[in-house]
């Protein structure tokens, strides 16, 4: 095996961790509106702990995608 495929198989590892980021983020906005059809006074207190999830859940893509292009093209 040369080089180059083992840096593809290396990167295509290095991104499997965008399914879990995409099932992350599709359980944080289920909740928050689930949350907020059930209590619609809370919105604005819940709605704030979703967008922090969310990004936080994002950063894990960015990092995984940062990974990816790191065994790509260095």
């Amino acid at each position: 095996m040369d080089l180059q495929s083992a840096r593809m198989i290396g990167a295509g590892l290095a991104v499997i961790a965008l399914a879990g980021v995409g099932t992350g983020i599709g359980a944080i906005f289920s909740s928050l509106v689930s949350s907020i059809a059930r209590n619609p006074a809370a919105r604005g207190q819940v709605f704030g702990l979703g967008m922090v999830g969310f990004a936080l859940t994002e950063a894990v893509a960015l990092y995984a995608l940062l990974i990816a292009f790191l065994i790509l093209f260095v």
